[in-house]
Formats: C-alpha cells, sequence, structure tokens
C-alpha cells in the first residue's frame, strides 16, 4: 500500500504538470491555480483510503478541469469561456477530459518564468514559485517561513492579481527578456535554498523541506536547461553545500562551524555529483556567479580540513566572483579568506570598507565575521564585544546561542 508521504511526494511532483496543462489550455493562470489546488487537496483525502488512479495525472487534470468549469458557470460572466470550458466536461468519475490537455508536456519552465515575473516582488515571486511549481500547500510554506497562513494567503493571491494585471501570459519571454527573466529564476530558487539552509528566523538552522525543495526544482530546470552554464552551477553550488547539513548542528540542534564540523559526515555522494557539475560547467560554458559559488564550496568540500583547505585558491575565487558580481556579503566572505591567507589584521582592514554600507547596517554578520577575525588576532575584549553585538541582530535562535556561547567563553579565558 503507498504511504501518505509517497502520495505526498507524487502530488508534489505532479502540481506543475497539472497547473501547465490547465493553464496551457484555459489560460487564466490565477483561476487554474485555485482549481488545481483544490482538485490537490481532494486527492490527498481520497487517495490514501481509495488508492491512486491509474492515471494520476489525469485524475487531478479532470478534478481541476471541473472545478475551474463549475467557477466560470457560477460567475455568469465570459459566457463564450464558460461554454467552451462547460464542452469539455466529461461524463464518469475520474476520466480524462481529452487528448488535448492530457498531452504529455513538461510546463516546469513556462511555470518558473511566470511565477518569477518582474511586476512581482520577490516575496510573492517565492511563494508561487514554492505552490505552484514546488507544490507545496499555503501552510507548509507559511510554516517554512514562520509567518501565519492567512499572511502567506494574501501574499499569494497577490501575486496571481498582479500577473492578472500585468496580462502575463503563459509563454517564453521573448528572446530579449530570456536572460533578464532567468537570472530572476535562479535567483528565486537560491533564495528558497539559502533560507532551508540556514534559516533567517526561528528555533531551527535549517529547513530540509526548503533545501530539498529548491534542489528539486533546480534540477528539473537544469534537466530542461543542460547547457546552462549558470544553472548547471546553481545546481552544483546546492549540491555541494546540502552536502555539509549534517554535519552543521548537534544533537540539541545547536550551530557547529565549518571549522569544527565533522567531516567525515558530509554527504560524499552530493560532494561528487556538485564537483562534477561545476567541473562540466567552468570548462565549456560562460563563467558566472553561481559557478564561482560552487567552486569555491567545491574547495571547502574537497579539503581534509580547515588547515588543509586552499585558502589562497579559495581568496583568488572570491576576488573574482566580486568583479564580476560585487556584493557586500561576497566581500564578507573575502575578508575571512585574506584572513587565512594574510593574517587577521589583513582581513579587519577589508571589513573597515563595509561598515558604512547600509545593507549590512542591521545585519549580524558583519559584526559577526569581525568577531572571529578579532579573535583570531587575540583581541578578546573587541572579539567578545563584536559577538554580543551580532548574538543581539540575529533572529535566528541557533546563532543566537551560537554567538553568545562564543562571547561567554572569551570572557572565562
Amino acid at each position: 500500500m503507498i504511504t501518505d508521504r509517497a502520495i505526498e511526494d507524487l502530488l508534489r511532483t505532479l502540481t506543475p504538470q497539472v497547473l501547465g496543462a490547465l493553464t496551457r489550455r484555459y489560460g487564466v493562470f490565477d483561476r487554474c491555480e485555485d482549481a488545481v489546488q483544490e482538485a490537490l487537496v481532494a486527492a490527498a483525502g481520497q487517495w490514501p483510503a481509495q488508492g491512486v488512479p491509474d492515471d494520476p495525472r489525469a485524475w487531478l487534470i479532470t478534478a481541476a478541469s471541473r472545478r475551474l468549469t463549475d467557477q466560470l458557470r457560477s460567475e455568469g460572466a465570459r459566457r463564450r469561456r464558460e461554454e467552451r470550458a462547460a464542452s469539455l466536461e466529461v461524463a464518469g468519475d475520474v476520466q480524462a477530459p481529452g487528448a488535448d490537455i492530457t498531452a504529455d508536456q513538461d510546463d516546469s519552465l513556462l511555470l518558473l518564468f511566470l511565477c518569477c515575473h518582474p511586476m512581482l516582488t520577490q516575496a510573492s515571486q517565492i511563494a508561487l514559485t514554492l505552490r505552484s511549481v514546488g507544490g507545496l500547500t499555503t501552510a507548509q510554506i507559511a510554516a517554512a517561513f514562520l509567518v501565519p497562513e492567512a499572511t502567506m494567503a494574501q501574499r499569494i493571491s497577490r501575486g496571481k492579481q498582479r500577473l492578472r494585471q500585468a496580462g502575463a501570459r503563459f509563454a517564453m519571454p521573448p528572446p530579449e527578456e530570456l536572460p533578464q527573466r532567468l537570472t530572476a529564476v535562479l535567483h528565486v530558487l537560491y533564495l528558497i535554498f539559502n533560507e532551508g539552509y540556514a534559516a533567517a528566523s526561528g528555533s531551527e538552522l535549517t529547513r530540509s523541506e526548503l533545501t530539498g525543495e529548491a534542489i528539486r526544482l533546480t534540477r528539473e530546470l537544469h534537466r530542461l536547461l543542460p547547457d546552462d552554464g549558470e544553472v548547471t552551477g546553481l545546481l552544483a553550488l546546492m549540491l555541494l553545500t546540502e552536502a555539509r547539513r549534517p554535519a552543521r548542528t548537534a544533537a540539541d540542534g545547536s550551530l557547529i562551524p565549518l571549522t569544527e564540523q565533522d567531516r567525515g559526515s558530509w554527504n560524499q555522494a552530493c560532494i561528487a555529483e556538485g564537483v562534477a557539475l561545476v567541473s562540466d560547467a567552468l570548462t565549456r560554458t560562460r563563467l558566472g556567479q553561481y559557478q564561482l559559488q560552487a567552486a569555491i564550496a567545491a574547495v571547502h568540500d574537497e579539503a581534509a580540513s580547515t588547515e588543509a583547505t586552499d585558502w589562497a585558491q579559495i581568496l583568488g575565487l572570491y576576488a573574482l566572483l566580486e568583479s564580476i558580481a560585487p556584493n557586500p556579503v561576497v566581500t564578507l566572505n573575502r575578508a575571512v579568506a585574506l584572513a587565512m591567507v594574510r593574517g587577521p589584521d589583513a582581513g579587519l582592514r577589508l571589513l573597515e570598507s563595509l561598515d558604512d554600507d547600509e545593507r549590512l547596517a542591521r545585519h549580524h554578520r558583519l559584526p559577526a565575521v569581525r568577531a572571529h577575525l578579532l579573535e583570531m588576532a587575540g583581541q578578546a575584549g573587541p572579539a567578545r564585544a563584536a559577538y554580543l553585538t551580532a548574538a543581539r541582530r540575529t533572529t535566528s535562535a541557533p546563532e543566537k546561542r551560537y554567538l553568545e556561547t562564543r562571547a561567554a567563553r572569551l570572557a572565562r579565558d
């Protein structure tokens, strides 16, 4: 008998296929998305007891089509569309509504581009991607981002309204818009992964459901665009980073920094796949920021210890990354690599260039890195003060405990 978890995984896999089929057929994304969600709820309630249909995709398409037909009919308007939809209604319980809509066509890429439309806010892009392409429920997305379900529902609803107002079409962007739209898709997937790997707030350091979903969606994007170097680089980066997740937390959920992790517990299969992907991308495609980040992660993952890490290579990669994608977080990480190569004072001097950067003004990472380098330099008092500043700024409970522990240790020494 199929388990509830297996049914959940199946529904998540089928979600973009079903939504894509309906949107391609009816052209009203917001209503199609609502209808698909209702069909998914119905399946989740019926399939565990009645069994999975022989053609679960067709079952979902039929159920969603009927709900959409009901919506169109009940409105009493747009008569031609209502009659067109009604004409597709099929007699019987769970039969396919017609070859044109059940044809095996993968619309995941179109959905990703639609959900990352430039008219949407970044928060709406993330929410719509997770629900429409990832197949997560509103409740699951809300729980992952620690907001009330009603708040997330409003965010999703506003996003769909914006798409309708913008006249967004369910089609590939024109060639001149494609690079920018793909950049937005990659950034959204990157943000989803990062929130799962280092949760910005809450009691848990990581959220495996988000990292897993980001990797799954990026794998799908890589399957559809295998020759794009940045798609390949992002997948490699995720795998190489995710490989360390089992070693990032202790049994009590507390944070374990990279320098203290048990590298024997890192996922070697993820590392091998990630290294192969980034090596391939670097040799045959145009250099990009995700490839460089993946290359840095690969150097870390292939080192036997912190001391054995090729910090000079990492420093060079960060310098190159900063030249093509300048960002204060990149500079922050380069300061750490610089300290490992040329000493903590050199890293501290580089950090001074970030003191007036408004993007890091209230972020905990700048004082946290400064504290680490001050500790390396033997300046216990200033290091302790910086750790406590970072602890006050973070909204992540595990990071707060870690920073406070570091400060307390310096007070005892």
